[in-house]
């Protein structure tokens, strides 16, 4: 898997990337991170990016020229997707992401201030996709959110792939409570059936959690698995 980030500012980017689980990926080449910064390409002796909206209206708009470029000096693989970040975009779900991880490179475009110029999505035609019925400052916390999620299902991201297997959303239901050493804490126990050793009926305890916790948190969740364990 490639990741490249179309963005202002790639610090932001990179200074997620470059610790922890995502570090470690990079260096054993699971998948290679690259940003590029859409300024490097402007035409403008001092480097402007956005100007004012035509028609009127408060903030800038990201002028076509910068991104148009930059976005075209990025080397193209056979299976590839170019995304935008937007409000507008499809709702980032653990379906959608199981699909993006099915490609060789994911192409990302940031956005900031009032956002783009239409003529970009005209010229580039991404597909767009949305983190939630919010507005951000920047498409940089997006595009970390969908790395992260589509990175833990690339085999060797994680310790064990099951580890994203067993997550929230896997399987339509939240995920079942988790619980480690001490055994008692501050008198809360850790659940019997978990100490027994029985996996069958651990399992079942697990599911019978997740159906309660996504029943209780998440009620529309919980329609959606009614209807489709019903058919």
């Amino acid at each position: 898997m490639r990741f490249d980030v179309l963005t202002l500012f790639p610090e932001i980017i990179s200074a997620y990337c470059d610790v922890s689980i995502m570090k470690r990926a990079q260096d054993s080449e699971v998948f290679t991170l690259n940003t590029i910064n859409p300024r490097d390409f402007t035409i403008d002796k001092h480097k402007k990016v956005d100007d004012t909206p035509y028609g009127g209206g408060a903030g800038m708009v990201l002028m076509p020229q910068p991104f148009i470029d930059a976005y075209e000096s990025v080397e193209k693989t056979e299976n590839s997707i170019t995304v935008m970040l937007s409000p507008q975009g499809e709702p980032l779900t653990e379906k959608l992401v199981l699909s993006l991880a099915k490609y060789n490179q994911i192409i990302m475009l940031c956005g900031h201030y009032e956002g783009f110029d239409e003529r970009i999505r005209d010229i580039i035609k991404p597909k767009e996709i949305s983190i939630g019925d919010f507005v951000l400052t920047g498409g940089e916390l997006p595009a970390l959110c969908l790395i992260d999620a589509v990175s833990r299902k690339i085999e060797g991201t994680l310790g064990k792939i099951e580890s994203a297997q067993e997550d929230s959303f896997s399987n339509g239901l939240l995920e079942y409570p988790q619980y480690t050493k001490p055994r008692n804490y501050r008198g809360y126990e850790v659940p019997e059936v978990l100490l027994n050793g029985n996996h069958k009926e651990i399992n079942k305890f697990r599911l019978e959690q997740q159906i309660e916790r996504t029943k209780l948190k998440r009620p529309d969740l919980y329609e959606i698995y009614l209807k489709n364990t019903n058919k």
